[in-house]
């Protein structure tokens, strides 16, 4: 009986497995890669954001007391493994939110030991990256700098996701 053929066909198929697996990896890079860059018209085309989406209004209206209810702030779980849904944390003092020594502890494979903090800063609380693997979502928009927190606002770690309330 000669395997020569049925060698040369199960190397043949292992060598189509190993190409495929290949292209499937440099596509998922690139996916990845594109999805972290803005593009390139956006570099040079500076859109005026909506007149609703001003955070200067919404810090101003903070610091004069202006808010909706004048409740204190707090950040309620959507989901997060680890954390009852719709449980709330007083954000009164600011929180770093990770999976190491931390105010919010997250049990999430996706956030790093020290992820993202909530801080005041005046009379406005404000959310940042802490240098993050995976990075720091708001409002579905990967977080770029400080930028600062607004009733209704979703915060996504991972898989790990919030909201931030102040009424």
């Amino acid at each position: 009986m000669n395997l020569e053929p049925v060698s040369v066909a199960l190397k043949l198929g292992f060598l189509v497995v190993l190409y495929l697996f290949l292209l499937w990896v440099v596509r998922s890079a690139l996916k990845d890669l594109r999805r972290a860059q803005p593009s390139a018209d956006a570099a040079y085309v500076e859109e005026a954001p909506p007149a609703d989406a001003t955070a200067m209004h919404s810090a101003a209206d903070d610091m004069l007391g202006d808010h909706v209810g004048g409740g204190e702030p707090r950040l309620v779980v959507e989901h997060a493994a680890g954390h009852p849904d719709g449980i709330a944390y007083d954000l009164s003092s600011g929180a770093t939110l990770g999976r190491g020594n931390v105010e919010i502890r997250l049990e999430d494979p996706f956030a790093s030991s020290q992820h993202a903090r909530i801080e005041r800063q005046g009379g406005v609380l404000v959310l940042e990256d802490l240098g993050s693997t995976n990075g720091t979502f708001l409002n579905e928009e990967q977080l770029r700098g400080i930028q600062p927190l607004h009733h209704g606002d979703r915060i996504r770690i991972g898989d790990s996701e919030f909201s931030y309330l102040q009424d």
